[in-house]
């Protein structure tokens, strides 16, 4: 037999397991089994077999009681507390994969939540409800071009309302939803500056945004990836858009993440403070009204459609049952977002542990 490993051997080969042991107990045990057994004989293969049965016996996680009972046999109490907190990152992700399950709920109630007082305000319910249901199409289908569709509903009210020469100061704008070819920092730098700069209506809107460049360009996060950080952004305070952060770090590191940061928040210091000055004037000019009574209805239809994305991102069934949840809660049960995502990040833990599949 070998000599028992140091803490951090423990902290890290443990943690390893629990980081890549896709598949459930099975997978945990045989990889546990490689590492203690066959490779650093740690244990012989009896030991490590009576440790599998007696952990069998007791209620809870077979699997993650086996991972911290071996650790107990190689370094004793302080050994089973690291190697069993080392282990739990698969649990950590399972609170991740549930609350990325109830993203989509969350958009839907944002969007009801605005739905109301912009209905009122509408000069036409008839074109409140065009310029709503195009904003959701384009969210649910055209991702980085939503743009487009916001800025083009924006345009078309200020025609219908006869102040043509009002387009003028909006024609650059398109020019934004353009993306570099090629990734990098610039790529990122780009990414970051559309978000903070037309998040039209709120946070939610550049999610289709964010999911066509970093997931469907770029290839920075996969589809739970930006779940599991959209779902970090509203159980933390602060707004959505710091989600880009977490865009940030899987495209370039922490470096990456301060970037993007950085440049998603200048857009917002800029317009206050070289423009604050002029905003009751611009409330009070109608070419600025018509143009968001039309960018503001698409912005909410967008925030609706930008759940059709999310949902499409689930990859596990039970993600399925979650997100159902999470609709009951929210919009039947009224209650607020972030118990929800408490609570489904909670579902998520305990399959996790008991050993359902996980999104990779």
């Amino acid at each position: 037999m070998s000599a028992p490993p140091s803490l951090a051997t423990v902290a890290r080969e443990w943690g390893r397991i629990g980081c890549i042991g896709f598949g459930g107990p099975p997978t945990h045990i045989a990889l546990l089994r490689d590492l203690i057994v066959r490779r650093r004989r740690w244990l012989s293969p009896t030991e490590f077999e009576d440790a599998i049965a007696a952990c069998n016996l007791l209620p809870g996680p077979a699997s993650t009681q086996l991972a911290i009972y071996c650790a107990w046999r190689l370094r004793g109490r302080v050994g089973a507390l690291v190697g069993g907190l080392a282990f739990i990152p698969r649990w950590v992700r399972g609170a991740g994969a549930g609350a990325g399950a109830a993203v989509a709920a969350v958009a839907v109630h944002a969007g009801w939540s605005l739905t109301g007082e912009s209905r009122r305000r509408a000069a036409s319910r008839l074109r409140w409800l065009v310029y709503a249901f195009a904003g959701g199409v384009a969210a649910a289908t055209v991702g980085p071009w939503l743009v487009l569709v916001l800025l083009g509903c924006g345009a078309v009210e200020l025609v219908l309302r006869r102040r043509v020469n009002g387009l003028q100061g909006f024609v650059p704008w398109p020019l934004l939803a353009a993306m570099p070819a090629a990734g990098g920092l610039l790529a990122l730098v780009w990414v970051a500056f559309k978000v903070g700069a037309l998040s039209y209506g709120g946070g939610f809107v550049i999610i289709p945004l964010m999911q066509g460049d970093a997931v469907g360009h770029y290839h920075w996060l996969t589809s739970g990836q930006l779940l599991n950080a959209v779902a970090l952004g509203q159980v933390t305070p602060g707004p959505v858009v710091q989600t880009v952060a977490v865009v940030g770090y899987a495209a370039a590191g922490v470096g990456g993440g301060l970037l993007a940061a950085l440049v998603a928040f200048s857009p917002s210091f800029a317009f206050v403070l070289l423009g604050g000055s002029r905003f009751d004037r611009l409330r009070s000019d109608g070419r600025a009204r018509a143009f968001l009574d039309g960018a503001g209805p698409a912005a909410i239809g967008a925030i609706f459609g930008a759940a059709i994305p999310l949902t499409r991102a689930l990859s596990e069934t039970w993600q399925y049952g979650v997100l159902a949840g999470a609709a009951v809660v929210l919009l039947a049960l009224r209650r607020n977002v972030v118990l929800t995502l408490l609570l489904a990040g909670a579902a998520g833990v305990c399959i996790a542990l008991a050993g359902g599949s996980l999104p990779h």
